[in-house]
């Protein structure tokens, strides 16, 4: 994958990207969803190889929901 998820600060950025296609976003936010990425003794974050921080596996599922919505709106960070 020429994206690798080191470059995002967090899965909304990924979702809100302008110029990578619906099912690129998908695979880097499946790969930061994965537990491969689950954070030792945390389950409920994520953080893949080159992150700064974890983040919360709800922030990457919000991110996935947010590429269905039709309307194309944008979700707020938490």
């Amino acid at each position: 994958m020429s994206q690798p998820v080191s470059r995002y600060l967090h899965p909304i950025d990924v979702a809100h990207h302008p110029s990578l296609e619906p099912e690129v976003k998908r695979a880097i936010l499946a790969r930061w969803a994965s537990d491969r990425s689950a954070v030792e003794g945390k389950p409920a974050l994520r953080k893949p190889p080159g992150m700064r921080r974890a983040v919360p596996v709800d922030d990457v599922f919000a991110a996935l929901r947010s590429l269905d919505t039709p309307s194309g709106a944008r979700s707020t960070r938490q």
